[in-house]
């Protein structure tokens, strides 16, 4: 078949109707795009496919742990990633949903929403997750101005400052005890009592510059430019006061992006796609990496490393299944989707 790339000078390759793949990505992240990379160079035949390239990364405002960067905006650090991928000439389809996926012969069929159709012989689900929401009043607006979600990654922005953490399971009280040890003060407040494990619990009490505040329900977040602090509720009072602060971590978990996967592969019971050591789901050819994946700690780095293990699975898979490997696209394939 002739290779036909659509190539214009916005959008790069984009990948090929009507052509069967080594391998398709779902997911335009850390995962997606290394895992995309790791197969092409491989010599797979690969394409990535992303409702929105970067994902996660791009609302950081800035990222300084990831190795042999300094300092660089979360864009930033996307754009470098997407460059690399493009040098390699990696067909990217951009701001499309993946619709359904079904299983003939051995190939999968991608359905998305704009209407067309993909063929792949493997898959790397890698849609990554998102970070669950206050959904209160001045959250949106102060996202990058002291509104954050990752502790580990914006706590040092905060050195000698006020902060709120909003969380009582074992991820807020973990921050609270991180930042503790350069923040001033890290004012912890939950709406109920404490869910974490008894033993950060008792860390937690030993830092003198942390305060909990439970059973409070924060309303609002406050601020001009940047969070000045956040109208809470006193659920036992019933009485509303305010906590000043400079910023305000929300530690109340993530919400993986696996809905389109639900009915293809087993997730565990916080909605994340459950994967073996090199990333295999229990279904054979489909495999997942990223923050959608029951994998701890959910980083860039160890995204992008997770990506570049399940497409060095892949490669195995195709190397030692000869006949998924061999199969090729025919008219009635086309035909039939």
């Amino acid at each position: 078949m002739e290779l036909n790339f659509n190539m214009t000078k916005d959008k790069g390759l984009t990948p090929e109707k009507d052509k069967l793949y080594d391998t398709l990505v779902i997911g335009g992240g850390p995962a997606g795009l290394n895992a995309a990379l790791y197969a092409k160079r491989k010599g797979l035949d690969v394409a990535i496919i992303s409702e929105r390239m970067g994902g996660q990364v791009m609302d950081t405002s800035t990222v300084e742990n990831y190795l042999g960067t300094k300092s660089l905006s979360g864009e930033g650090l996307v754009n470098t990633f997407i460059e690399h991928v493009e040098s390699l000439k990696i067909p990217v389809l951009k701001e499309v949903k993946v619709e359904n996926i079904e299983r003939r012969d051995n190939i999968f069929h991608l359905s998305l929403s704009n209407r067309e159709t993909y063929f792949t012989k493997t898959l790397i689900l890698a849609t990554g997750s998102k970070p669950r929401k206050l959904n209160v009043p001045g959250e949106k607006e102060f996202s990058g101005k002291g509104v954050a979600y990752c502790a580990i990654c914006d706590g040092p922005f905060f050195e000698g400052l006020e902060v709120v953490i909003a969380g009582g399971g074992n991820t807020a009280v973990e921050s609270a005890i991180d930042l503790a040890k350069i923040a001033s003060k890290v004012k912890l407040v939950h709406r109920s009592q404490l869910r974490a494990d008894n033993i950060l619990v008792d860390q937690l009490s030993s830092y003198k510059n942390i305060e909990v505040h439970l059973e409070t329900q924060i309303k609002e977040i406050l601020g001009e430019a940047m969070v000045t602090g956040i109208k809470v509720l006193d659920r036992a009072s019933g009485e509303e006061k305010l906590i000043s602060a400079n910023g305000i971590f929300v530690e109340i978990g993530y919400l993986p992006n696996s809905d389109p996967f639900k009915d293809l592969v087993d997730l565990n019971e916080r909605g994340e796609i459950i994967v073996d050591d090199y990333g295999r789901t229990n279904v054979e050819g489909v495999f997942a990496a990223g923050d959608i994946t029951t994998i701890p700690y959910k980083q860039i780095i160890l995204s992008a490393g997770d990506g570049a293990k399940v497409a060095l699975a892949v490669n195995d898979f195709l190397n030692t299944h000869e006949a998924i490997r061999n199969i090729t696209l025919d008219k009635q394939n086309v035909i039939a989707k």
